[in-house]
């Protein structure tokens, strides 16, 4: 079988062909599915290795004071060549994986060959094939959670354990220090404990990921905002609990602790950081300085961690094991979230590229994840076409032509909807706003008297039974679009769905069985860019094309404002998944094709996305989608490339063409038109002619499929093929 090893003496990394560990009594043998890189333990431990004698002694002091001793008892010869031996020896890597078991060892009944396991130690639960790990170290996996996810178990105790010595009860205020992997677990689990959570970290981009996972706020500790939030939050008393999460040879962490904790707080170190205490500041407050054992009790315990001697409940409530099994119960019933934290999942057999990756700085990311042959290939084999696009197959109904006014109905009254959509249609001719449709009265009246609503109501049955109504708009939450959608369809309306149209293949599957059973074609979701009038002159002067294109759209789409339910990924889907089909509309209707394959990277959080979209006849459009530029920097700019001619748009301000003649758009117009306008027109024209709608069906579920294989392709780390059904 296959290892990763590190010669602590010269630095150097390999995947190593090792014999297969034994099955023992008291374990299990268990072949991994994913292991976790520790991105701040391990990779402090693959620095280490690479430093000067020097420096290795300067990095482990401790480990200097056992060489003094051993010089004094056995001489410097002996000594020498004993610490020379162990340098010059592998060592191995990693302590968190999920895996299957393979072989049951002697006195184990609690679990069975073929069962999932999340497995800790970093003595068994290393970078390897084959790991066999004793009872206390594995817990068995829920039901219906990811593997990957899984795998989390280990540093998810960890974070677990220091919380726990915190001793958080509802309503107090705790600040966590250093947002890397620990840290954004330690924020969910105080989230999730009913504290209100401050974060501290140099690093932007963790920051935004630790207050989209539940932080209050979090700022840089050198900055003044924090301060100012924990005196806010807490009336100037200061913080129940400080959380040091962090590394490094700094001593700020613990003179920020001091400066912000309440008298008698508690100070709890989860990390590995200089712990200099600032006497004075300590004792005047009274801290109570406590340390957390990794994964709790239990640890470094032979008798507990190899013989499986396991602590009466009524002693010790949680020992490691029983927080492992508590974390995994956590993660499947959606109380914490580790796939906002999976930054990369890599090859085993690219383990040192990844490592080195990591140590230079290359790959940034809080969490990287270790997916083995075996799991590789039953991935590609189970999953092959990941993401179906489904044929739409209905005997379509004749469509009438709408009377005129044409008589519309607004399901939702939101920003988007009173911004963008119902300044175009309140004062278009031949057009009546018949009845609008919230969830609270209010909103419906405000709807009602700004723009002129015949009928202001919260009963949708009673719009959908109306058949004196042409079209329903549906512009709520993005978790109801399908749903609504359906029902509007199988009632007989024509129906206008903001993007996206779903967001599962199931959601998908349900729309398109009511086209199906009603007959019902009538649909047109809310990809507005392909009807922008610059963008649309500019693909006419670019003219058709004989080979492949390239094409790049950069979305510079900025941070959201704290508490916008944009960030509810539980039930409202991811960023991308919300407006993502916006981007891979306008690139497909831009090269005449629907995708044929995604593939999807993203950074820290699955903040900022690299997508790769592949079309039939070779084609390749690339989106970038950042949240992270500046915002005084265009939000979309998109360049097509082919044939030797280059069409360029900036912002739909401004578009340009490059070929045997160059074309440049007029001067800057007034305000940015991203077709809205012109959408509303084609769409009110289609339901007053009965003709076929702006887009067809098909290029809307090709669309749709291919922003569900986003995700899919960050969660599996490959590239997802669109897979056409019959």
């Amino acid at each position: 079988m296959k290892q990763v090893v590190q010669n602590y003496k010269s630095g150097e990394l390999a995947v190593l062909d090792v014999p297969v560990p034994g099955c023992k009594p008291g374990g299990v043998l268990v072949r991994s599915a994913f292991s976790l890189i520790s991105t701040g333990t391990e990779l402090m431990k693959v620095s280490e290795a690479g430093m000067s004698m020097l420096g290795k002694a300067r990095s482990r002091p401790d480990q200097v004071a056992k060489v003094m001793q051993s010089v004094a008892t056995n001489g410097v010869p002996a000594t020498y060549r004993k610490v020379m031996g162990k340098l010059d020896s592998y060592t191995p890597l990693g302590y968190s994986l999920c895996g299957v078991v393979e072989q049951v060892g002697a006195g184990i009944d609690d679990v069975k060959v073929g069962d999932l396991v999340a497995c800790a130690g970093n003595e068994h639960a290393l970078h390897a094939e084959l790991n066999w790990v004793p009872k206390n170290l594995y817990a068995p996996v829920p039901d219906g959670l990811a593997p990957r996810h899984a795998a989390f178990g280990t540093v998810g105790s960890i974070a677990m354990q220091g919380v726990r010595q915190g001793e958080p009860q509802l309503g107090e205020v705790a600040l966590v220090i250093g947002l890397g992997l620990i840290g954004q677990l330690v924020v969910q689990l105080l989230t999730a404990s009913g504290v209100r959570v401050v974060g501290a970290d140099p690093d932007p981009a963790r920051c935004e990921l630790a207050e989209r996972l539940g932080a209050a706020a979090c700022g840089d500790p050198a900055s003044a905002g924090v301060e100012a939030t924990v005196a806010e939050l807490t009336d100037g008393h200061g913080v129940d609990q400080v959380y040091l999460a962090a590394g490094g040879g700094s001593n700020q962490p613990v003179e920020l602790a001091a400066r912000l904790c309440r008298d008698r707080g508690r100070v709890v170190d989860i990390g590995k950081c200089r712990l200099d205490l600032p006497w004075n500041a300590y004792y005047e407050k009274e801290l109570d300085v406590r340390f957390s054992r990794s994964y709790g009790p239990g640890r470094y315990d032979p008798e507990y961690e190899l013989e499986g001697r396991d602590y009466p409940i009524g002693y010790v409530r949680w020992t490691e094991r029983r927080n492992l099994a508590c974390f995994l119960d956590l993660l499947a019933r959606g109380s914490v979230d580790v796939e906002p934290l999976v930054s990369h999942i890599a090859d085993f057999d690219d383990a040192v590229e990844t490592y080195q990756r990591l140590k230079d700085g290359d790959l940034k990311a809080v969490a990287v994840l270790f997916r083995y042959p075996e799991q590789a290939a039953e991935k590609a084999e189970a999953e092959a076409p990941a993401v179906a696009v489904p044929a739409v197959n209905v005997k379509r109904s004749p469509a009438r032509a709408a009377k005129t006014p044409v008589r519309l109905a607004f399901v939702g009254a939101g920003n988007y909807a009173t911004s963008m959509l119902l300044p175009h249609l309140a004062q278009r001719e031949g057009v009546e706003l018949s009845t609008v449709v919230t969830t609270t009265a209010l909103s419906a009246a405000n709807a009602q008297r700004k723009f002129g609503f015949t009928e202001a109501t919260t009963d949708l049955d009673a719009v959908l039974g109306d058949k004196s109504i042409d079209a329903v708009f549906v512009v709520t939450r993005h978790s109801s679009h399908a749903e609504l959608t359906r029902q509007a369809l199988l009632a007989g309306k024509t129906v206008f769905v903001e993007k996206p149209l779903a967001l599962t293949e199931d959601e998908l599957a349900g729309v398109l069985a009511a086209v199906e059973e009603s007959g019902n074609d009538r649909l047109q979701v809310g990809f507005n860019r392909r009807f922008a009038p610059l963008l649309q002159e500019a693909k006419n002067r670019f003219g058709a094309r004989t080979g492949p294109a390239n094409l790049r759209y950069l979305v510079n789409a900025g941070r959201l404002q704290h508490g916008s339910w944009y960030l509810q990924q539980g039930t409202e889907g991811s960023r991308f998944a919300g407006e993502g089909g916006h981007f891979i509309d306008t690139a497909s209707w831009l090269l005449d094709a629907d995708p044929v394959s995604v593939y999807a990277t993203a950074t820290s959080g699955n903040e900022d996305l690299q997508v790769l979209l592949r079309y039939p006849d070779g084609s390749s459009a690339t989106i970038s989608y950042v949240t992270t530029g500046p915002s005084g920097f265009p939000k979309e700019t998109l360049d097509l490339v082919a044939d030797g001619r280059a069409l360029r748009l900036d912002d739909f301000v401004r578009a340009s063409v490059y070929g045997r003649k160059k074309w440049v758009s007029s001067r800057l117009p007034k305000a940015r038109d991203k077709g809205q306008n012109a959408e509303l027109a084609a769409f009110i024209k289609a339901v007053r002619t009965g003709d076929p709608m702006p887009v067809p069906l098909e290029s809307l579920v090709a669309t749709t499929a291919a922003t569900l294989a986003v995700q899919a392709g960050l969660a599996g780390g490959a590239p997802v093929t669109l897979a056409r059904t019959r």
